[in-house]
């Protein structure tokens, strides 16, 4: 993990755009331009309609997409110049993410699925990973579902296990893609809740895609974006 202080700025964004389809007749615009700042322990929600680039924007800052022009710094790296191994370590390190779809490996147990990080990195199990995923597991309430396949799960048991695998690495940026979508309002509430458990006991900068307007209430700030734009980020 980079560290990063309470105020020091973990994300930037200077003039990104992304275009796909670059040179073809087809190529189509979807990002102008972006400017952002996100400082250690922002809790910011996004929000724009489908199809607005909300998710490409996330991509973008969880170097998942490289964006066609522009600046993006990941807690006080320059990323665009960056080759691909670099991004990586990076992202690895530095990044965790929550998607709308949980992507566990429904074959692996719940402590399994949440070592997959750190084994990711290191190339080798050993007893430290094994005590922090036990750990984690615990943070979200599941030490008593740690052995159970994750596929004999419930939706909100495995979206808890899919945040505290996203905090593996202790990174210092969480992007949650529509996390709480595919969840009934009380499981919802308690994914929200870690969340901003995490932003507020560790300091995690959480960026946080959300069509749920009573949820981002509840957020620090709110970025609108609209047709590839930011049109809102209040400081």
């Amino acid at each position: 993990m980079v560290e990063a202080d309470n105020d020091q700025v973990v994300v930037r964004l200077q003039q990104v755009r992304k275009a796909f389809n670059v040179g073809l007749p087809s190529e189509t615009e979807v990002l102008h331009g972006i400017d952002l700042a996100l400082r250690s322990g922002e809790f910011c929600a996004v929000m724009g309609p489908s199809g607005s680039g909300k998710s490409t924007l996330l991509n973008i800052v969880g170097l998942l997409d490289r964006p066609t022009s522009g600046q993006l710094s990941i807690c006080g790296q320059e990323t665009t110049s960056l080759d691909d191994a670099a991004l990586t370590r990076l992202r690895g390190r530095s990044i965790g993410f929550v998607f709308q779809y949980h992507h566990l490996i429904g074959a692996f147990t719940a402590l399994e699925n949440v070592m997959m990080p750190m084994l990711g990195d290191a190339g080798f199990p050993s007893r430290a990973m094994h005590e922090r995923a036990a750990e984690l597991l615990g943070s979200v309430g599941l030490s008593h579902r740690r052995d159970n396949l994750a596929l004999h799960l419930s939706g909100g048991e495995q979206q808890r296990v899919a945040v505290a695998r996203a905090l593996a690495m202790r990174p210092a940026v969480l992007l949650a893609d529509e996390p709480t979508g595919n969840l009934d309002t009380k499981s919802a509430d308690v994914v929200f809740e870690l969340l901003r458990h995490v932003n507020r006991e560790h300091k995690t900068t959480v960026l946080f895609v959300t069509h749920n307007p009573a949820l981002a209430q509840r957020c620090d700030r709110i970025i609108e974006v609209v047709d590839g734009a930011i049109v809102a980020a209040p400081a």
